[in-house]
């Protein structure tokens, strides 16, 4: 059941955090440890049995609290834990649900790090990952055995945009009573995942929820009674892995997200503009909001209302000689910039089959449809963005796409 429009984006704007002597913003806490006035006290936080006191900046600190606290708000969980990094938040979560003789089933299409640490790092441990289409729920019953403990997918793929019926998945996982994350990077305020039935939600908040492609970062949002295992002294994996954010770039974050339901708009709004377009063209455009998209009515049926289908589209360039040449000419004509990630104001492209993707191997890319004549856009906040499209055009017609 679709969420009324501008759900989410109420969530962050009901927030309200008054600075140490009254600024709008919140102060900044540049400390990696606190004091206390009693040495009770501090045996007691050490022991987890005081509130309202912080123990070092490894385990919580005000400004990063502030900024879990806004993020959970909006995914609708009670609790969430911030990491240095997108891969810090994916791991430490693995890792705190998973042990030896562990099994995890994932979506076959997901972030090549992702991938790699499923596949290359977890047997360390003899944590062992199945691959499938998690688009077909066929197939997620048909990998579950007595050992699976995690059912793990995004909500919109990387980087083929397929996107996951969230509210079916959950209701396999909590038949088995397996854990369900989802990573929701690609789609934050477009989709709710904790209100469809995710037990974890996670972002890599170097994307779309900062924006300025000036920082990493990356966040676990679940119930507090799992974000306090990853923060245990003794037994979590958040504390004793210690993938810390620091103070400066959470509150620098904080403020960012608070414009975040402008800029998902936008980015949909000229994702949309240019799909339509350039599917128009005769080109092969992978985009969730073209009706020919496989789980375009799902997608429209479970989303937020208002915030569009996402900021990120993939042409088809047929082989990587001729993704390489548009890619170049696009950025020799200031169309955006040849480099990964997503999320920033300018446009981005890349060849995910050559970047984001290369830790998957070829064999296996080429049963995905990851293709080397793939590129990925994420789509700017041009303010013209038919002015955009035409020198995209442009640039195909040099490169001989068009």
């Amino acid at each position: 059941m679709r969420n009324k429009k501008g759900t989410p984006a109420n969530k962050i704007q009901d927030l309200q955090f008054f600075g140490e002597f009254g600024g709008v913003n919140p102060s900044i806490a540049d400390s990696s440890t606190f004091t206390y006035l009693a040495g009770k006290t501090m045996g007691d936080v050490f022991e987890g049995t005081r509130e309202g006191c912080y123990l070092y900046s490894r385990h919580t600190n005000p400004s990063t609290s502030y900024l879990g606290q806004a993020i959970a708000s909006m995914e609708y969980m009670n609790g969430a834990i911030l990491s240095a990094s997108g891969m810090g938040a994916i791991t430490t979560t693995l890792l705190q649900l998973c042990s030896t003789g562990d099994e995890i089933i994932s979506s076959r299409t997901i972030y090549g790090g992702t991938y790699a640490f499923m596949k290359n790092y977890l047997p360390k441990f003899n944590i062992k990952t199945t691959f499938v289409n998690t688009t077909k729920l066929a197939q997620i019953e048909a990998a579950i055995t007595k050992n699976t403990k995690v059912i793990y997918c995004e909500t919109m793929s990387n980087p083929l945009l397929e996107v996951s019926d969230i509210n079916a998945i959950a209701q396999v996982a909590k038949k088995h009573g397996i854990k369900l994350v989802v990573d929701n990077t690609f789609t934050p305020m477009i989709f709710s995942p904790a209100k469809m039935g995710a037990d974890m939600v996670i972002h890599s908040l170097t994307k779309f929820i900062n924006g300025t492609s000036d920082t990493v970062g990356g966040v676990v949002c679940s119930d507090e009674e799992f974000i306090g295992e990853m923060i245990d002294v003794n037994s979590g994996s958040a504390m004793l892995l210690g993938p810390v954010m620091d103070s400066m770039r959470a509150a620098s974050i904080l403020k960012n997200i608070r414009t975040l339901h402008l800029r998902m708009k936008k980015h949909s709004e000229n994702a949309m503009y240019l799909a339509i377009a350039f599917q128009k063209d005769g080109l092969r455009v992978i985009y969730p909001g073209l009706k020919n998209h496989p789980q375009h009515e799902m997608m429209k049926n479970s989303m937020n209302d208002g915030f569009g289908f996402g900021g990120m589209l993939v042409i088809d360039t047929k082989n990587k000689e001729k993704a390489n040449e548009l890619m170049e000419e696009m950025q020799n004509n200031n169309l955006g910039y040849l480099a990964v990630s997503l999320g920033f104001y300018k446009t981005l492209f890349s060849a995910p089959g050559l970047s984001t993707s290369s830790e998957i191997p070829e064999e296996e890319r080429e049963e995905m449809g990851i293709s080397d004549g793939l590129v990925r856009i994420s789509i700017g906040l041009d303010n013209d963005i038919e002015r955009t499209y035409n020198t995209m055009v442009d640039c195909m017609k040099k490169v001989g796409i068009l």
